[in-house]
C-alpha cells in the first residue's frame, strides 16, 4: 500500500495548496475539497477503463440470445457449455470481467485513503504527509463542527462522545452513497439493455448487484470516516453523470435509450428543416401546408350495358338515343 499512500497524499497536498490560496489552510473545508479533487483525478485516469467497461457491457447484452441458445443446446454438459461460452466471448471480443474493473481498481485507493485518514487522526503521517501535516488533516473540521476523520458509529448515542452533527452528515453521505450506487445500476438496466437481455444468467447477475451493492455499502458506510464517505459519494456521482452521457449519446442498439436518441435526432432534423414531418401518413411541407396525395387515382371501371342500350348506343341511366339525322 505504500505506493498508494504516496500517490494519494501527493495529489491531496497539491489540491490543498491550491485551495489554501483562498481558504484557511488548517480548515476542514480545504481538506474536504482536496478529497473531492483527488476523486476527480482518479476518475479522469479511469476513463479509458470506463469506456472499456461500457463496450464490454454492451457486448454482453448483445450476445445474450446466442448465450441462451448455447445453454439450451449444451445445458446437459457443463464442460461443453463453458467451452462454447468462452469461445463466444472470445469471438465477440467480450470480457465478462471488464465491467468490474473500475470498481475493483478503486477499492485499493478507497482503503488506502481510509488508512491515511485514520492514521492522520492519530498524528501518523503516510506518504508525503508529515506527522504535522497529517495531524492538521486528521483533526480538521468542516465548518468548524464536523471532524473529517469521524464516523457515524463513533458519534452515535452509545459512543463515549456522541456528536449529532457528525451523525447527520454521515447519515446523509451514507444514504447518498447507497442511492447513487442503486440509481447508477438501475439506469444501466432500464435504459441501455435490450428486452431480450433482461432475462438469463447475465440479467440475474445484474439484478443481484442492483440490490446487493447498495446494501453492502450502506451497512459498511456507518464505519467509514466523513472524508472517505465524501470520496465515495463524489465518485458515484461522477459515475452516474458519465454513464448518463454515454447512454444518451452512444446507446446500445435495440434499447429504450437508442429509440429515444432516434426520436431526438429526428426532432432536431425537423427543426432544421432537413426532414419533412409526417403526421398520420400526410407529408407536411416546409410551409406548413399538407402536401397533396400523389398516389394515382383508381381507374373507374365501365358499367355493364344491356343489349338494347348497346344497340341504341346509349349509356346506362341516359334517355332514349336520338335518331341520326337523315336516317329512315
Amino acid at each position: 500500500m505504500t505506493p498508494l499512500y504516496y500517490a494519494i497524499s501527493g495529489i491531496m497536498l497539491a489540491w490543498h495548496e491550491l485551495f489554501s490560496l483562498f481558504l484557511a489552510p488548517d480548515g476542514g473545508l480545504s481538506w474536504a475539497l482536496s478529497i473531492i479533487g483527488l476523486t476527480v483525478v482518479i476518475r479522469v485516469l479511469l476513463i479509458p477503463l470506463f469506456v472499456k467497461q461500457i463496450k464490454s457491457s454492451r457486448n454482453m447484452q448483445l450476445i445474450q440470445p446466442k448465450a441462451r441458445e448455447l445453454q439450451k443446446k449444451y445445458g446437459h454438459d457443463r464442460q461443453k457449455l463453458a467451452e462454447e461460452t468462452m469461445k463466444l466471448y472470445k469471438d465477440s471480443g467480450t470480457n465478462p470481467f471488464a465491467s468490474c474493473l473500475p470498481i475493483l481498481l478503486q477499492m485499493p485507493i478507497f482503503f488506502a485513503l481510509f488508512r491515511v485518514l485514520d492514521q492522520a487522526a492519530r498524528g501518523n503521517g503516510r506518504g508525503f504527509l508529515s506527522d504535522e501535516r497529517a495531524l492538521d488533516f486528521g483533526q480538521s473540521q468542516i465548518f468548524g463542527v464536523i471532524p473529517i476523520s469521524e464516523t457515524f458509529w463513533r458519534s452515535a448515542p452509545w459512543s463515549a462522545d456522541p456528536q449529532t452533527s457528525v451523525m447527520i452528515v454521515a447519515l446523509i453521505l451514507v444514504l447518498s452513497m447507497t442511492a447513487t450506487t442503486f440509481l447508477t445500476q438501475r439506469q444501466l438496466m432500464s435504459k441501455n439493455m435490450p428486452a431480450d437481455a433482461l432475462s438469463g444468467p447475465y440479467a440475474q447477475q445484474q439484478k443481484i448487484l442492483l440490490y446487493v451493492l447498495p446494501v453492502a455499502f450502506g451497512l459498511g458506510g456507518v464505519a467509514f470516516p466523513i472524508g472517505v464517505l465524501l470520496y465515495w459519494t463524489t465518485s458515484n456521482l461522477w459515475t452516474m453523470g458519465q454513464q448518463f452521457y454515454v447512454i444518451r449519446n452512444n446507446p446500445a442498439p435495440g434499447t429504450p435509450a437508442a429509440e429515444a436518441k432516434v426520436e431526438r435526432d429526428r426532432a432536431k432534423a425537423i427543426k432544421r428543416g432537413e426532414v419533412p414531418e409526417t403526421v398520420e401518413g400526410t407529408v407536411i411541407t416546409e410551409t406548413g401546408a399538407p402536401e397533396s396525395d400523389r398516389r394515382p387515382t383508381q381507374r373507374q371501371q365501365p358499367k355493364k350495358q344491356t343489349r338494347a342500350q348497346r344497340r341504341q348506343g346509349g349509356t346506362p341511366g341516359a334517355g332514349p338515343a336520338t335518331k341520326k339525322q337523315g336516317g329512315k
